[in-house]
């Protein structure tokens, strides 16, 4: 898996769920970092084809990543 330090002062997060986005937006805000959402970004919601909340949510966030270019955040069932 590859890893990167996260100084760029934006994020993606990985969902299309608009309570999902404002309730990490709201922990965001404060620190300076610009928060888009997958929907920002046109990117589709993709199949959550793993057997775990864990891949489901790797697999989302590593494809609005090679998508955006910028670090993701995802989750799945809740954070």
């Amino acid at each position: 898996m590859q890893t990167r330090l996260f100084n760029e002062g934006r994020i993606v997060i990985a969902t299309h769920n608009p309570g999902k986005l404002r309730e990490i937006r709201a922990l965001l805000v404060d620190k300076g970092i610009e928060v888009l959402s997958a929907v920002d970004l046109g990117l589709k919601e993709p199949r959550e084809t793993e057997d775990s909340f864990t891949g489901n949510a790797l697999l989302k966030a590593r494809i609005a990543s090679k998508a955006s270019g910028l670090v993701a955040l995802a989750d799945d069932s809740g954070l």
